[in-house]
């Protein structure tokens, strides 16, 4: 009897349930039903430690191709804390080896983003056989060109800003849209891009304000009378980004408006005189059907975590390398944040059509 577990965790996105469908149609092909039994793990690391699970039926995973969300549930359970002892006495990582002890699992699926594969490899190193799935729509994990949830996000990212222009066109505002991303820009970097963003902010490059404003009264010497600035939402100024890390943390915090947009904003209208607008699309980023494309990726994702299973190949994460799917050491990559690199082609090209980076 072939025994796995599977769970997702972190934030949710698109294409975490046409993964799973993925992982378990393709055992299920590999295995007689009698001979495979397949445990969901409720609300991701918590259901683990909590030991709430569940044996799932084979038609549970039909259906569920091009629907959002997880049917596991998820949680966010995070890495700094895993090894602290919690108030009421128990011990994560030794309740979540018991869990899976309890049920007699041969291996244990993890879809999840960087804070969820540096538990895995944790629970990896304490002996669990691991095998884990690429998940984020920041795009920002090691190891791999793409994560699944991450077109889809791009695609809603872009419609927003698609439906800004003939707003901003109309009143001849300034429009901020502030995107998902605190560390990685690539999100925002591809939908402005996509969107015909007029100056796109990401977290790899800091800006300064009077490089912004240069570029925006360039547009109104041109006749533009408004402009489209996509910006990730962990964009954060040159004055701040010169700090000590403690010292930038706190001006941060302390800047007086409730996200880096909105300084901005501030910022520019006072500088500017015009009228300046932010719109945060916030969690709609993360909602509904996967788009083709993740439906696909992580359908291909899904069957190479089977393979692996199947070759008892373990702590491994399954990715995609120059559009072949492939897998990494788990242990080579937790912990590890892919950034966009500043002198990369696509920030060239952007470049190249005019786009500003406020620097």
């Amino acid at each position: 009897m072939k025994r796995v577990g599977i769970l997702t965790s972190g934030g949710d996105c698109q294409g975490l349930n046409a993964a799973i469908r993925g992982v378990c149609r393709a055992l299920y092909e590999s295995y007689d039903e009698y001979e495979l039994e397949i445990y969901g793990i409720i609300d991701g690391y918590k259901g683990l430690i909590n030991g709430e699970c569940r044996l799932m039926r084979v038609d549970e995973f039909s259906g569920i191709l091009t629907q959002g969300g997880t049917i596991l549930g998820t949680s966010r359970q995070p890495f700094k804390q895993i090894r602290d002892i919690d108030e009421d006495g128990i011990n994560k990582i030794e309740e979540m080896k018991r869990t899976y002890k309890k049920l007699k699992l041969d291996c244990l699926v993890v879809l999840g983003g960087n804070g969820s594969q540096k538990t895995a490899n944790l629970l990896s190193e304490e002996g669990l056989n691991i095998v884990s799935l690429p998940k984020t729509i920041d795009n920002d994990l090691w190891g791999t060109d793409i994560t699944f949830g991450f077109q889809s996000a791009v695609d809603i990212a872009t419609n927003v800003i698609d439906c800004i222009h003939t707003t901003a066109m109309s009143h001849s505002r300034i429009f901020i849209v502030e995107l998902m991303g605190h560390k990685a820009g690539w999100l925002t970097l591809h939908a402005g891009i996509a969107s015909g963003a007029d100056i796109i902010l990401i977290p790899e490059i800091p800006y300064k304000l009077d490089d912004v404003v240069r570029d925006l009264e360039k547009r109104n010497k041109q006749g533009k009378n408004y402009s489209i600035l996509a910006v990730a939402e962990g964009a954060i100024p040159k004055e701040y980004a010169k700090l000590p890390k403690k010292e930038r943390k706190e001006a941060m915090e302390n800047m007086n408006h409730p996200t880096i947009s909105y300084k901005l904003a501030d910022d520019l209208q006072k500088s500017m005189g015009q009228e300046v607008r932010v719109a945060v699309p916030g969690h709609f980023q993360r909602g509904g059907s996967p788009c083709p494309y993740d439906r696909v990726l992580a359908t291909r994702f899904g069957t190479e975590a089977a393979r692996l299973i199947r070759k008892e190949n373990y702590g491994r994460m399954v990715s995609m390398k120059d559009g072949e799917i492939k897998s990494v050491s788990l242990k080579g990559i937790a912990g590890k944040l892919k950034l966009v690199p500043t002198d990369s082609s696509i920030i060239e090209c952007a470049r190249d059509i005019g786009i500003g980076f406020g620097d």
